[in-house]
């Protein structure tokens, strides 16, 4: 029996693109590369990025690299490899590099005090074009070299004294939200976990935190604050010692990250602390975990993905000089109430 062949597509170079769209090759070459100088109508450039697209067009970052001395790559340093922040964060830039044209290069580099070989990558700028920097320590050795860099960088998560671009997340607000729902549902001993106090995103969730209880007229207690970090662990320390303190006695706990509630929920049931019939949470960031765990959490969305994919599309911008700064400030999303939350004041 005879089968048809199937006939295959034309392959992705310049001179297809150009006989599919009925223009000459050199133009196609200048829409594509993103000559700044081009000079071909909106119509022209969309009906070759159409076809381009159709033919499933792939560039070839070597060449372009060797033709304009750049690697067309930036990089991403993360602090942390399981903290569910920093990888939705790398998604948004991945989408961000890749609709530019740009490759993304992922580091992880331990946030400490360190000097070593290691923090030397972040000031090499024959490796990438840009740097995009989370930490969690504002006095940490990764800050230090991005301070030294030769290429641009864009701080994601904070904004930092001596570098000047930066995508923040508004993190008093998120704070304000926690709390605020908390005291509506009639708790006023309400512990905050507490990330370092030299990190931007530590101080605004405390300070955001103090004030919703001072427009409640709850007098703070700093018996109710333990500093927990950002991991799982720090939230399990934290979450003990306020149980063993006679002096807290919380009804309620607002953890500033997602891990660091994990952390909390893990210590309470190991003290016999039902959630949430004997202590409500509520943690900022949302994620799968949140909805995985037992009781699901109550949290403030935080927009880790946009954060990721406006820092790269800024770096990316500063690095082809089409804008001079990048200061990118994200609000929280909604608050999403899940069952971790008890309402006592129908207890009254």
């Amino acid at each position: 029996m005879r089968q048809n062949k199937v006939k295959p597509s034309p392959r992705a170079t310049l001179k297809n693109i150009a006989l599919k769209a009925k223009v000459d090759p050199s133009t196609v070459s200048r829409v594509l590369s993103q000559n700044p100088n081009q000079r071909v109508s909106s119509k022209t450039k969309n009906k070759i990025l159409e076809v381009a697209k159709g033919l499933d067009y792939q560039p070839n970052i070597s060449a372009r690299s060797l033709r304009v001395s750049k690697t067309f790559s930036i990089g991403i340093v993360v602090p942390q490899l399981d903290n569910p922040v920093f990888a939705e964060i790398i998604k948004g830039a991945e989408r961000g590099a890749s609709e530019k044209g740009y490759s993304l290069v992922i580091s992880y580099l331990e946030d400490g005090p360190s000097k070593g070989e290691p923090y030397k990558k972040l000031i090499q700028s024959n490796r990438v074009d840009g740097l995009l920097v989370t930490t969690l320590n504002k006095n940490s050795a990764i800050l230090r070299a991005a301070k030294k860099s030769t290429v641009p960088v864009v701080v994601l998560n904070r904004k930092v004294p001596g570098l000047i671009n930066s995508v923040y997340f508004n993190s008093s607000q998120a704070a304000k939200i926690a709390t605020k729902y908390l005291i509506a549902q009639g708790h006023k001993r309400i512990a905050h976990l507490s990330g370092q106090v030299n990190s931007s995103s530590g101080v605004g969730r405390f300070y955001g935190y103090k004030e919703a209880l001072e427009h409640a007229m709850i007098p703070f207690n700093p018996n109710l604050v333990e500093v927990s970090g950002y991991s799982i662990l720090g939230g399990s320390q934290a979450t003990e010692k306020l149980l063993a303190n006679p002096k807290a006695k919380p009804t309620a706990i607002f953890a500033l990250t997602l891990n660091v509630a994990v952390g909390a929920m893990m210590a309470l049931q190991k003290n016999g602390f039902s959630v949430p019939k004997d202590m409500s949470i509520v943690a900022i960031h949302d994620g799968p975990i949140a909805s995985a765990l037992h009781p699901p959490l109550t949290t403030v969305q935080m927009p880790s993905q946009k954060m990721g994919y406006e820092g790269a599309i800024g770096l990316i911008n500063l690095i082809e000089k089409n804008q001079n700064k990048v200061l990118v400030e994200l609000l929280p999303g909604d608050l999403i109430i899940r069952e971790s939350v008890k309402n006592i004041s129908k207890n009254k």
